[in-house]
């Protein structure tokens, strides 16, 4: 009888664990998604600077810029460029 407790409490234990890891997923595939797309965005913007530099555009490399482009993709690099620009 004391097996067949800890068998059903392992059970237990294992669809617990199991139901955390599918609901938390999608959050942690969506902030997964979140880091490499800041990390490609800063590399871009580092692009920018790199070549822009010849021709006088030079954006700051910072953590917001770099959010801004991970969320937004390439058109977060020209929202980028547009803000520096007006401001």
């Amino acid at each position: 009888m004391e097996s067949l407790s800890v068998v059903l409490l392992i059970a237990a234990i294992v669809l617990a664990v199991i139901l955390v890891l599918r609901l938390l997923a999608k959050p942690i595939r969506f902030l997964f998604k979140l880091l490499i797309n800041t990390a490609l965005g800063f590399v871009l913007l580092w692009l920018v600077n790199f070549f822009g530099g010849a021709i006088g555009i030079e954006l700051e490399l910072s953590v917001l810029n770099a959010l801004l482009v991970g969320f937004l993709g390439i058109p977060g690099v020209l929202l980028v460029l547009a803000l520096h620009f007006l401001l």
